[in-house]
Order: C-alpha cells, then sequence, then structure tokens
C-alpha cells in the first residue's frame, strides 16, 4: 500500500524535481481544513498508481523556502511535476475524479489504476 511521503524544503530537489515518475505535490497545513479533507484522497490515488505516480506531502509552514518558490498563495494546492517540471497546479479541495481527471494525460502511456 502506497502512502504520500512528507517532503522538505532540503529533500525536494531529490524527492520531486530528480524523480524518474511523475511527482504529485500537496502543498497543505495542519491547521487547514481542507487539506485535512482532501488527504484521503490523495492517500487513494497513491495507492491506486503506485509505480506510476507518486505522491508528496510538504507542510507549507515549515518548509516557506519551496512553497515560495513555486508561488503557493493558498492551500491546498497540488502541482503535478513531470521530468523535473510544473505540468499542471490544482488549487482547493476537489474530489478523486477532477483530481484524475487532470492529472492522467501527463502520467505515462498506459498507465491504469490497480484498483
Amino acid at each position: 500500500m502506497a502512502h504520500p511521503v512528507a517532503v522538505s524544503d532540503n529533500s525536494f530537489q531529490s524527492e520531486v524535481v530528480e524523480s524518474q515518475e511523475p511527482v504529485l505535490v500537496d502543498f497543505w497545513a495542519e491547521w487547514c481544513g481542507p487539506c485535512r479533507m482532501i488527504a484521503p484522497v490523495l492517500e487513494k490515488i497513491a495507492d491506486d498508481y503506485a509505480g506510476s505516480l507518486k505522491i508528496v506531502k510538504l507542510d507549507v509552514d515549515n518548509n516557506q523556502r519551496s512553497a515560495m518558490k513555486f508561488g503557493v498563495q493558498s492551500i491546498p494546492t497540488m502541482i503535478l511535476f513531470k521530468d523535473g517540471k510544473e505540468v499542471e497546479r490544482l488549487i482547493g479541495y476537489m474530489p478523486e475524479q477532477k483530481i484524475l481527471g487532470r492529472i492522467k494525460p501527463h502520467l505515462n502511456a498506459g498507465t491504469t489504476a490497480t484498483a
């Protein structure tokens, strides 16, 4: 069972930019209600797309450098990186199917959910 992985300003480069697979970064904070609401949705996506999509979480309160670098002004913000570059940005809570509709076109051909 795959789970989103916590990243920090220090690990962002190696975990996200240098990743061989697409990475969805969840910019969030503990106090953010919509962030807590979307967490189980991202857990399910991480599990369903294990091996073809990596999901990581970056706490903006403790990692302001990365949040500022990517212009995150509201949370939750999810940014999909592919080959080290931003290819999609989603802002605010949204249901699983809407998230998948936005990110699936950027996943490698033939990628389907395992569940």
